[in-house]
């Protein structure tokens, strides 16, 4: 797999509301492998990553929260 490839669009459930969001076949790989390491489902960890995002002083978008995520768990910081 490259490392340089455009966002994929999938569809994912928050709190019983669907919706989209774009990552780079990287991120999405790294969100699966940190969903299969907790042991739950990848909307279970997207909604817990929306929960911080929205207690954030400045939030930033749910997909750059995910990956902002994903990067402090690279680096060891969650």
């Amino acid at each position: 797999m490259s490392s340089y490839h455009p966002p994929v669009k999938r569809s994912v459930e928050i709190a019983g509301h669907k919706t989209s969001i774009s990552l780079e076949p990287l991120f999405w790989d790294l969100l699966c492998r940190a969903a299969e390491a907790e042991q739950v489902p990848i909307n279970a960890l997207v909604a817990r990553i929306d929960v911080e995002r929205i207690a954030s002083p400045t939030p930033p978008g749910l997909a750059g929260a995910i990956r902002l995520w994903l990067a402090a768990r690279a680096l060891g910081e969650r």
